[in-house]
Protein backbone atom coordinates (compact mmCIF):
# COMPACT_ATOMS: atom_id res chain seq x y z
CA UNK A 1 0.00 0.00 0.00
CA UNK A 2 1.17 3.52 -0.81
CA UNK A 3 1.29 5.57 2.40
CA UNK A 4 -0.14 9.07 1.93
CA UNK A 5 0.07 12.26 3.99
CA UNK A 6 -2.39 15.08 3.22
CA UNK A 7 -1.01 18.54 3.99
CA UNK A 8 -3.92 20.99 3.84
CA UNK A 9 -4.96 23.73 6.27
CA UNK A 10 -8.62 23.89 5.18
CA UNK A 11 -10.47 21.11 7.08
CA UNK A 12 -13.20 20.83 4.44
CA UNK A 13 -10.74 20.50 1.56
CA UNK A 14 -8.67 18.02 3.55
CA UNK A 15 -11.81 15.94 4.12
CA UNK A 16 -12.64 16.03 0.41
CA UNK A 17 -9.13 14.87 -0.44
CA UNK A 18 -9.40 12.07 2.13
CA UNK A 19 -12.77 10.96 0.73
CA UNK A 20 -11.42 11.00 -2.82
CA UNK A 21 -8.34 9.05 -1.75
CA UNK A 22 -10.44 6.36 -0.09
CA UNK A 23 -12.21 5.77 -3.41
CA UNK A 24 -8.97 4.64 -5.07
CA UNK A 25 -7.37 1.25 -4.41
CA UNK A 26 -3.76 0.93 -3.34
CA UNK A 27 -3.47 3.91 -0.98
CA UNK A 28 -3.52 4.24 2.81
CA UNK A 29 -3.87 7.57 4.57
CA UNK A 30 -1.46 7.90 7.49
CA UNK A 31 -2.48 11.38 8.54
CA UNK A 32 -3.61 14.93 7.79
CA UNK A 33 -1.39 17.91 8.63
CA UNK A 34 -2.73 21.46 8.77
CA UNK A 35 0.68 23.14 8.92
CA UNK A 36 4.18 22.69 7.54
CA UNK A 37 5.54 22.18 11.04
CA UNK A 38 3.11 19.36 11.75
CA UNK A 39 3.87 17.76 8.38
CA UNK A 40 7.60 17.76 9.18
CA UNK A 41 6.87 15.90 12.41
CA UNK A 42 4.82 13.33 10.50
CA UNK A 43 7.68 12.83 8.05
CA UNK A 44 9.96 11.98 10.97
CA UNK A 45 7.43 9.60 12.53
CA UNK A 46 6.33 7.71 9.43
CA UNK A 47 7.59 6.55 6.07
CA UNK A 48 5.56 8.71 3.69
CA UNK A 49 5.49 7.51 0.08
CA UNK A 50 3.27 10.25 -1.32
CA UNK A 51 2.30 13.70 -0.05
CA UNK A 52 -0.75 15.64 -1.26
CA UNK A 53 0.47 19.14 -0.60
CA UNK A 54 -1.11 22.60 -0.63
CA UNK A 55 1.06 25.65 -1.32
CA UNK A 56 -0.74 28.19 0.84
CA UNK A 57 -0.30 27.24 4.49
CA UNK A 58 -0.66 29.19 7.76
CA UNK A 59 2.41 30.70 9.41
CA UNK A 60 5.67 31.73 7.81
CA UNK A 61 6.25 28.51 5.85
CA UNK A 62 4.50 27.47 2.66
CA UNK A 63 4.07 24.18 0.88
CA UNK A 64 6.96 25.17 -1.37
CA UNK A 65 9.16 25.45 1.72
CA UNK A 66 8.14 21.94 2.72
CA UNK A 67 8.89 20.68 -0.78
CA UNK A 68 12.36 22.24 -0.60
CA UNK A 69 12.89 20.57 2.80
CA UNK A 70 11.95 17.15 1.39
CA UNK A 71 14.39 17.55 -1.49
CA UNK A 72 17.17 18.91 0.73
CA UNK A 73 16.77 15.94 3.09
CA UNK A 74 16.70 13.60 0.05
CA UNK A 75 13.63 11.89 1.41
CA UNK A 76 12.02 9.23 -0.73
CA UNK A 77 8.68 11.00 -0.68
CA UNK A 78 6.86 11.90 -3.88
CA UNK A 79 4.67 15.00 -3.98
CA UNK A 80 1.47 15.94 -5.79
CA UNK A 81 0.59 19.60 -5.34
CA UNK A 82 -3.11 20.29 -4.83
CA UNK A 83 -3.48 24.04 -4.57
CA UNK A 84 -5.15 27.23 -5.72
CA UNK A 85 -1.70 28.59 -6.60
CA UNK A 86 -1.91 28.91 -10.36
CA UNK A 87 1.02 31.29 -10.87
CA UNK A 88 3.37 30.04 -13.58
CA UNK A 89 6.38 30.76 -11.38
CA UNK A 90 5.04 28.44 -8.67
CA UNK A 91 4.28 25.73 -11.20
CA UNK A 92 7.73 25.94 -12.79
CA UNK A 93 9.45 25.85 -9.40
CA UNK A 94 7.41 22.82 -8.36
CA UNK A 95 8.18 20.98 -11.59
CA UNK A 96 11.89 21.71 -11.20
CA UNK A 97 11.72 20.14 -7.75
CA UNK A 98 10.21 16.99 -9.19
CA UNK A 99 6.53 17.06 -8.23
CA UNK A 100 4.64 14.11 -9.70
CA UNK A 101 1.59 16.17 -10.64
CA UNK A 102 0.03 19.59 -10.08
CA UNK A 103 -3.72 19.99 -9.52
CA UNK A 104 -5.22 23.48 -9.45
CA UNK A 105 -8.26 23.98 -7.23
CA UNK A 106 -11.08 23.51 -7.84
CA UNK A 107 -10.76 20.20 -9.67
CA UNK A 108 -13.01 17.27 -10.51
CA UNK A 109 -12.68 13.84 -8.93
CA UNK A 110 -11.74 12.33 -12.30
CA UNK A 111 -8.65 14.57 -12.49
CA UNK A 112 -7.70 13.59 -8.93
CA UNK A 113 -8.23 9.92 -9.77
CA UNK A 114 -6.09 10.21 -12.90
CA UNK A 115 -3.24 11.72 -10.91
CA UNK A 116 -3.37 9.04 -8.22
CA UNK A 117 -3.88 6.03 -10.48
CA UNK A 118 -1.13 7.20 -12.83
CA UNK A 119 1.22 7.53 -9.86
CA UNK A 120 0.19 4.12 -8.52
CA UNK A 121 0.82 2.32 -11.80
CA UNK A 122 4.14 4.09 -12.39
CA UNK A 123 5.22 3.28 -8.85
CA UNK A 124 4.17 -0.34 -9.26
CA UNK A 125 6.12 -0.76 -12.47
CA UNK A 126 9.29 0.81 -11.07
CA UNK A 127 9.11 -1.15 -7.80
CA UNK A 128 8.99 -4.49 -9.59
CA UNK A 129 11.85 -4.00 -12.03
CA UNK A 130 15.58 -3.38 -11.73
CA UNK A 131 15.86 -2.37 -15.38
CA UNK A 132 13.33 -0.93 -17.79
CA UNK A 133 12.98 -0.87 -21.57
CA UNK A 134 12.53 2.36 -23.53
CA UNK A 135 8.93 1.61 -24.50
CA UNK A 136 8.03 1.03 -20.86
CA UNK A 137 9.79 4.22 -19.79
CA UNK A 138 7.89 6.11 -22.48
CA UNK A 139 4.62 4.92 -20.96
CA UNK A 140 5.68 6.53 -17.68
CA UNK A 141 7.19 9.76 -18.97
CA UNK A 142 5.21 10.51 -22.11
CA UNK A 143 1.75 9.27 -21.19
CA UNK A 144 0.21 12.73 -21.41
CA UNK A 145 1.87 13.82 -24.64
CA UNK A 146 1.88 10.67 -26.74
CA UNK A 147 -0.24 10.53 -29.84
CA UNK A 148 -3.53 8.74 -29.16
CA UNK A 149 -3.21 5.05 -29.93
CA UNK A 150 -5.94 2.68 -31.00
CA UNK A 151 -6.35 -0.19 -28.60
CA UNK A 152 -5.56 -3.62 -29.94
CA UNK A 153 -8.63 -5.84 -30.32
CA UNK A 154 -8.89 -8.81 -27.98
CA UNK A 155 -9.46 -12.32 -29.31
CA UNK A 156 -13.10 -13.29 -29.76
CA UNK A 157 -14.79 -14.12 -26.45
CA UNK A 158 -12.49 -11.97 -24.30
CA UNK A 159 -13.47 -8.58 -22.84
CA UNK A 160 -11.41 -5.66 -21.62
CA UNK A 161 -13.27 -5.47 -18.30
CA UNK A 162 -12.60 -9.09 -17.40
CA UNK A 163 -8.98 -8.84 -18.54
CA UNK A 164 -8.55 -5.79 -16.29
CA UNK A 165 -9.94 -7.66 -13.28
CA UNK A 166 -7.68 -10.66 -13.82
CA UNK A 167 -4.65 -8.47 -14.49
CA UNK A 168 -5.26 -6.51 -11.27
CA UNK A 169 -5.46 -9.71 -9.21
CA UNK A 170 -2.36 -11.26 -10.77
CA UNK A 171 -0.34 -8.17 -9.80
CA UNK A 172 -0.82 -9.10 -6.15
CA UNK A 173 1.46 -12.11 -6.64
CA UNK A 174 4.42 -9.92 -7.64
CA UNK A 175 7.38 -12.32 -8.04
CA UNK A 176 5.45 -15.41 -6.93
CA UNK A 177 3.94 -17.96 -9.28
CA UNK A 178 0.17 -18.35 -9.36
CA UNK A 179 -2.43 -20.67 -10.82
CA UNK A 180 -5.94 -20.45 -12.23
CA UNK A 181 -7.28 -21.54 -8.85
CA UNK A 182 -5.42 -18.71 -7.09
CA UNK A 183 -7.21 -16.12 -9.23
CA UNK A 184 -10.57 -17.90 -8.97
CA UNK A 185 -10.43 -17.70 -5.18
CA UNK A 186 -10.43 -13.88 -5.21
CA UNK A 187 -12.80 -13.24 -8.14
CA UNK A 188 -16.22 -14.39 -9.29
CA UNK A 189 -14.83 -15.45 -12.66
CA UNK A 190 -14.97 -19.13 -13.58
CA UNK A 191 -11.78 -21.17 -13.76
CA UNK A 192 -12.45 -21.93 -17.43
CA UNK A 193 -12.63 -18.22 -18.27
CA UNK A 194 -9.55 -17.39 -16.19
CA UNK A 195 -7.63 -20.08 -18.01
CA UNK A 196 -8.55 -18.46 -21.37
CA UNK A 197 -7.31 -15.05 -20.25
CA UNK A 198 -4.08 -16.42 -18.80
CA UNK A 199 -3.49 -18.32 -22.03
CA UNK A 200 -3.94 -15.05 -23.92
CA UNK A 201 -1.47 -13.32 -21.57
CA UNK A 202 0.95 -16.17 -22.20
CA UNK A 203 0.51 -15.84 -25.97
CA UNK A 204 1.52 -12.17 -25.92
CA UNK A 205 4.46 -12.92 -23.64
CA UNK A 206 3.20 -11.18 -20.50
CA UNK A 207 3.27 -14.35 -18.41
CA UNK A 208 5.33 -17.52 -18.60
CA UNK A 209 3.51 -20.83 -18.21
CA UNK A 210 4.85 -23.98 -16.56
CA UNK A 211 3.09 -27.30 -16.13
CA UNK A 212 3.74 -28.58 -12.61
CA UNK A 213 3.28 -32.25 -11.75
CA UNK A 214 2.42 -33.25 -8.22
CA UNK A 215 -0.22 -35.17 -6.36
CA UNK A 216 -3.39 -35.34 -8.45
CA UNK A 217 -3.80 -33.55 -11.77
CA UNK A 218 -1.00 -31.40 -13.25
CA UNK A 219 -1.39 -27.67 -12.60
CA UNK A 220 -0.38 -24.75 -14.80
CA UNK A 221 1.65 -22.17 -12.88
CA UNK A 222 2.23 -18.65 -14.18
CA UNK A 223 4.84 -15.99 -13.50
CA UNK A 224 5.11 -12.46 -14.87
CA UNK A 225 7.56 -11.70 -17.64
CA UNK A 226 8.11 -8.11 -16.46
CA UNK A 227 10.05 -7.03 -19.52
CA UNK A 228 6.93 -7.66 -21.64
CA UNK A 229 4.34 -6.25 -19.25
CA UNK A 230 3.80 -3.10 -21.30
CA UNK A 231 2.32 -5.21 -24.12
CA UNK A 232 -0.80 -5.74 -22.05
CA UNK A 233 -1.52 -2.00 -21.93
CA UNK A 234 -2.24 -2.13 -25.67
CA UNK A 235 -5.39 -4.12 -24.89
CA UNK A 236 -6.64 -2.27 -21.77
Amino acid sequence: MIKVLIVEDDPMVAKFNQTYLEEIDGFRLIGISNSVEHAMKKLKEYKVDLMLLDVYMPGNQTGMDLLKFIRKEQRKTDVILITAASEVENIQSALRMGVVDYLIKPFEFERFKKALTSYRESNRMLQKQTTIEQNELDLLLLKDVQEPQTKMPLPKGLTTSTLSVIYKETLEFENESFSTDDIAEVTTISRVSIRKYLTFMKDIGVVDETLVYGIGRPVYQYTFNKSKLSRLHNYL
